[in-house]
């Protein structure tokens, strides 16, 4: 029997994804149509002998969470539970604090898979390598090959080529160690935990020694990647499947829309029922859009490619939609135009508006470039990025809102352009 652990941290995380991440946890957060941590659950359901999917974080238990569960539950016919951290403890700390839950039933695996990644999720292959790489008892992480400027950003695996065990790993280098990267995705047995408490009886042992501290310190706040995995790499335990599919991370809004791309793409194969097509009487589509089927959009719209539609959004005559997405209750009205942005909850775009953001892609001609992790401000000025309105924002007519973020609850009255209204 396998499980799954999803790692979903938890409010003070996310603080890129503001002003999104004030009306719905980031994990929620709905990329191509359905929220992000669904992408994971139905990866993880189509694996065999699958039979628990725990989510692990530090939310409090809300309505939006609950209701989630719930529906995925429903859904997927499979038990899907929320554990909640006392206090952040870390990618390592996190699985060892609810060790008994995970052990539960006795599996003889468990994947653990970070909620802000957006990938095609191999899981049954990395159960395939396992089966084939090392001794029963290997560890197995999901690796990519990045460009070696941006491979220092994660953390850099140096593996041998012939048997792909990891002899060498680094978490974001000063200096270029390996172009092959990790993403965030692992498949481990239960020995996992016997490295973890050691880690945890070392921390134990330092805390003693050192000087009483305002407690933020805690012996069970352990990080898989520069604790255990440093530690492993070199004694014949950890190996690395490489992916030659699509994989991303998922820090800032910026980074939500290329998800939402790469997703989209993949509908293709696994969802082609999500996809919205050409037909008479209806918007026209180009590229791969998703359209809730409550939105109500005027047939003369042009939608796409790369933009997801929302629950009840209303779109107008003559409106054009590029590379965004547009959340629940929306209100597009007539020939307005929005490119590179994502449009908040309930927010009003007037006619013949135009809100546009600059593209935050990863290079095009370099096959292994990934997004940068871009930051708000470059020599004290904003950085052009995607524009983001937050929920129940008014834009007037004619008006141009061009690579600003506006936060909640504003009545715009003329244009900006590389704000954060406030």
């Amino acid at each position: 029997m396998l499980k799954a652990v999803i790692l979903i941290g938890g409010p003070q995380k996310g603080t890129r994804f503001r002003p999104l991440s004030f009306e719905v946890p980031k994990p929620l957060f709905p990329v191509a149509g359905v929220p992000m941590l669904q992408h994971h659950i139905e990866a993880c359901v189509k694996v065999s002998n699958l039979k628990e999917i725990l989510l692990i974080g530090f939310y409090q238990p809300n309505e939006e969470l609950n209701r989630f569960l719930f529906s995925v539950q429903q859904e997927f016919k499979m038990s899907i539970r929320y554990l909640q951290e006392f206090a952040a403890l870390g990618t390592g700390g996190g699985i060892y604090h609810f060790r008994d839950q995970i052990l539960s039933g006795s599996p003889e695996a468990f994947f653990v898979l970070n909620a802000d990644v957006c990938s095609a999720f191999p899981l049954t292959e990395m159960v395939n390598f396992q089966k084939e790489h090392g001794e029963p008892n290997s560890f197995v992480i999901l690796g990519t090959t990045a460009n070696r400027k941006q491979s220092m950003n994660y953390g850099c695996i140096v593996e041998n080529e012939d048997t792909n065990e990891v002899l060498h790993y680094v978490e974001k280098p000063s200096t270029f160690v390996s172009d092959i990267i990790n993403c965030g995705i692992y498949l481990f047995n239960p020995e996992i935990f016997q490295h973890i408490g050691a880690v945890f009886q070392k921390n134990q042992q330092d805390m003693l020694l050192e000087e009483p501290t305002n407690g933020w310190h805690r012996a069970e706040a352990i990080r898989l990647e520069q604790d255990i995995f440093t530690a492993l790499a070199g004694q014949g335990k950890l190996y690395v499947y490489k992916t030659l599919s699509f994989w991303s991370q998922i820090k800032s809004a910026g980074s939500a829309i290329y998800a939402s791309r790469l997703y989209l793409n993949q509908y293709h194969t696994t969802h082609p029922e999500r996809l919205a097509f050409n037909k008479e009487g209806a918007p026209k589509i180009t590229g791969n859009v998703y359209i809730h089927p409550t939105a109500n959009i005027d047939p003369t719209a042009v939608l796409g490619p790369n933009v997801s539609i929302g629950t009840g959004v209303t779109i107008g005559a003559g409106v054009r939609v590029r590379e965004s997405i547009i959340l629940h209750g929306a209100n597009l009205q007539d020939q307005c135009c929005v490119l590179n942005s994502i449009v908040g909850w309930d927010s009003t775009i007037g006619k013949w508006a135009r809100v546009e953001g600059t593209p935050s892609d990863p290079n095009p001609n370099d096959p292994f470039a990934k997004i940068d992790s871009e930051t708000l401000f470059r020599d004290g000025k904003l950085t052009p990025s995607i524009t983001i309105l937050g929920c129940n924002v008014t834009i007037p007519s004619e008006v141009i809102i061009l690579n600003s973020i506006v936060l909640p609850h504003k009545d715009l009255n003329h244009s900006f352009k590389n704000q954060i209204i406030l």
